[in-house]
């Protein structure tokens, strides 16, 4: 299965690429079994070539899906052009390309604060800006970046910081006059081949964030985690400009203070230093992993709080795999069989009593009794009405309400059923005769579960993960 309206990467066999394919069945065996990690896509590259890949249903190859914070390494992707082209200087302070906010910001480090130090998370502060950023009095994230004393000179310590890539993203689409995704259209996408539509979340002024919000298909992510191992070139002809790869993945800050072993080697331009080679790196497990001693990438998408594990799991069965050797045709058929079957678990299948249609009663709980919010999140990811009706093409279907746009999704006695964007899963709950309902938004990582009690007339729900943006139940997809 390739990419829809794209050009494909070419595909091999494990064995012809001499990657061992037992190894990546070791893999996907691993993440089944381990707590705290759901993978839904696999993308393995060896060679220029496709030797693995699948997408856990209901995850399909040509959907794109939010990335979260594998955003940064392609707005530092667009930076790369736009230093080449002369648009921006690295070396120029972050305020003279924001004339209007000069007389606001005294603060003398703020003002020495350059472009390649927001481009390597070394502002000066020791951490996180955003939410005291947008308490800006004028609405303005960047005014108050600015504004915030960095804790140290810019440039020197490292602390993970979303206005810094923000930064970046708003400097790039000032100075090419053009928003992100069209600005690397014809410089990146059109390229490599990808012309399926990406969607990034924008702010209320209509500009891509750049710091997370990009929707992409697992094979896009694939060729951008291919073009940097092969240091900008694609089919023999230099796409990225020349020496950004190294520049973007080099250590320009040292990262020794963070806990997770892969977040510890370092940082470069929007890009994580690990262990094992350089990645991309967005929330709850959105990986695309360059390994340059391999000749391989690694794309996986996934919803694992714990990425750290899930990163372990990489390390300890597919990077030997990489260059164990071919283990023959045999295991190779095996390994493409087990692939092109891969499902996310349905809740029947762990150990709780099936069910018929039946059970599925037109119970309408608009006017619940007793309502219990989301857990963790704010009013506008709510859940505040749920009604289970005949209709849809199952027979039965499921309306979520947030107090916006409704939710409608049909419903199946077992199994995963998709209905547009949104999937559902189903079976009698574990303590009472009520109904559990598994949701997932098939263009996020992240799922809801639903607890239904029809009697009492109560539902509780939680997200598994709960998103990042805050937007409506109904807009948790592709813009």
């Amino acid at each position: 299965m390739t990419t829809a309206l794209s050009v494909p990467l070419p595909r091999s066999t494990p064995t012809q690429q001499g990657v061992d394919a037992t190894g990546v069945e070791a893999f996907i065996a691993a993440a089944a079994r381990t707590s705290g990690v759901e993978p839904h896509s696999l993308i393995v590259v060896k060679s220029g070539s496709v030797v693995a890949e699948g997408w856990w249903a209901p995850y399909a190859a040509p959907r794109p899906q939010l990335v979260y914070s594998v955003s940064k390494s392609f707005t530092a992707t667009a930076l790369g052009f736009a230093v080449a082209e002369g648009l921006v200087d690295l070396d120029a302070p972050v305020l003279s390309y924001f004339p209007e906010l000069d007389a606001d910001i005294k603060d003398p480090r703020s003002r020495a604060m350059k472009v390649r130090h927001v481009a390597a998370m070394a502002s000066g502060h020791l951490e996180e800006t955003l939410g005291a950023a947008e308490l800006d009095e004028t609405g303005n994230i960047i005014r108050g970046f600015l504004r915030i004393h960095p804790d140290e000179e810019p440039g020197s310590v490292f602390a993970y910081n979303q206005p810094c890539t923000l930064a970046l993203a708003l400097i790039v689409q000032r100075t090419s006059g053009t928003g992100l995704v069209d600005y690397l259209r014809p410089r990146l996408l059109e390229p490599l081949g990808i012309t399926e539509p990406l969607g990034w979340i924008k702010d209320g002024e209509g500009r891509e964030l750049g710091y997370s919000g990009l929707h992409v298909t697992t094979e896009t992510m694939a060729k951008l985690g291919l073009l940097y191992l092969q240091n900008g070139v694609w089919e023999g002809k230099q796409v990225l400009p020349s020496g950004w790869a190294e520049t973007a993945s080099q250590i320009h800050v040292p990262t020794p203070d963070e806990e997770k072993a892969d977040n510890a080697v370092g940082y470069g331009f929007q890009f994580w230093n690990s262990r094992h080679g350089y990645r991309a790196d967005g929330a709850f497990g959105q990986f695309i992993l360059i390994l340059e001693e391999q000749d391989a990438v690694i794309t996986i998408t996934a919803q694992a709080p714990e990425q750290q594990t899930l990163l372990d799991l990489v390390w300890e069965h597919l990077l030997p795999a990489l260059t164990a050797g071919g283990a023959g045709a045999e295991a190779d058929a095996a390994l493409a069989e087990r692939l092109a079957g891969l499902t996310l678990p349905v809740v029947t299948e762990r150990g709780e009593a099936s069910f018929t249609a039946a059970t599925f009663e037109p119970v309408d709980i608009a006017q619940v009794s007793s309502v219990y919010p989301v857990v963790g999140a704010s009013e506008a990811r709510a859940v505040t009405d749920l009604e289970i009706r005949e209709g849809g093409p199952t027979g039965w279907e499921i309306v979520i309400g947030d107090g916006g746009v409704d939710v409608v999704a049909s419903l199946a006695p077992s199994g995963w059923v998709t209905t547009g964007v949104v999937a559902t899963q189903s079976t009698p709950g574990k303590d009472h005769a009520g109904l559990r309902i598994d949701v997932v938004f098939l263009e996020t990582p992240n799922g809801l579960v639903l607890e239904l009690d029809p009697e009492a007339q109560k539902f509780g729900a939680v997200w598994e993960t709960e998103p990042l943006h805050m937007l409506p139940l109904a807009e948790l997809r592709m813009p």
